[in-house]
């Protein structure tokens, strides 16, 4: 299996529900390093797995939805906690959805898994993988 992976980042504000989350119920920012890697089992005729420009400039269209937003004042999300693993499948959806519309060209309807780690520290970080 061939992997490509691309980075950028996100900053969100939010807040969560339940005692478990003990200080972190109250508003909070993060700022997400994020990686979306593509997988596929063979390199297409040009000997890639996606382009690369393509796939950071889309992975940046993700984020725009997410990034320098209050995650508690988006519809979708509402009654939701937005923990790093709830938001690396939300930024995996997005992606599946970017890839079936053609916006990451049509190499990219090859992309056989994606995996979508956001890391909000050195120490900590939830990943989401799945097939397409």
């Amino acid at each position: 299996m061939f992997s490509l992976t691309v980075r950028d980042h996100m900053m969100i504000a939010h807040s969560f529900n339940g005692e478990i989350f003990g200080p972190a119920q109250k508003t909070h920012g993060a700022t997400y390093v994020v990686d979306m890697t593509f997988e596929r089992h063979e390199l297409d005729s040009d000997d890639l797995i996606i382009d690369i420009g393509l796939a950071s400039e889309v992975l940046k269209q993700v984020l725009s939805e997410f990034n320098m937003k209050n995650l508690d004042n988006i519809e979708d999300f509402r009654g939701r906690n937005t923990t790093t693993e709830f938001m690396a499948k939300k930024v995996f959806d997005r992606m599946v959805a970017a890839i079936h519309a053609g916006r990451l060209g049509e190499t990219a309807k090859a992309v056989h898994a994606l995996k979508v780690t956001l890391a909000e520290s050195h120490i900590a970080w939830a990943s989401y993988h799945a097939e397409v």
